[in-house]
């Protein structure tokens, strides 16, 4: 007996694609930042719980966030990745200052935008932040779309007799 086709929105393999593989990470880094992401999301600091309360069931704008979300090679603090965005508590030293950097830059460069607030901004007055945070959300942005493997050009190649390319 033959199997029945039946009709879906994508192939079934798209819940269990690996999210990261367009970053060019390690299997061993991969399960680093996880490890981290989950550490930091069961043992937050009081900034991240003020800023996760504003931010949690769609609490600005009607928009879902995630909390300590692997984006690429760095864990970022919050992300509604519908609308591709993060939300960031800002470090205190020099060097979180100059890897914070570096991860803005790759994640914009990848058309993510990225807001950051300082912890003393967090642990004061949230209105501005949620206010702020509102007004990127309504702004129009463009999605970036995935890169697609290159196609070969067929009218440049030889073919012989046979059909065949040589």
């Amino acid at each position: 007996m033959t199997e029945r086709k039946t009709l879906s929105l994508g192939s079934g393999d798209t819940a269990n694609a690996d999210k990261t593989a367009g970053w060019n990470i390690s299997e061993a880094r991969k399960d680093k930042l996880h490890d981290r992401a989950r550490f930091n999301r069961r043992h937050p600091t009081e900034a991240h719980k003020r800023l996760w309360g504003l931010l949690k069931d769609k609490g600005v704008g009607n928009f879902s966030f995630n909390r300590e979300v692997v984006m690429g090679s760095s864990v970022v603090d919050f992300a509604c990745k519908t609308r591709w965005l993060v939300v960031e508590i800002s470090g205190d030293t020099e060097a979180d200052a100059k890897i914070e950097e570096l991860s803005d830059r790759k994640l914009a460069d990848v058309g993510v935008r990225v807001m950051r607030f300082t912890k003393e901004e967090v642990m004061g007055d949230l209105e501005p932040i949620q206010e702020a945070i509102h007004e990127e959300l309504m702004k129009p942005f463009d999605k970036p779309s995935r890169a697609k493997p290159a196609r070969p050009d067929y009218e440049d190649r030889e073919f012989n007799r046979r059909g065949s390319i040589r």
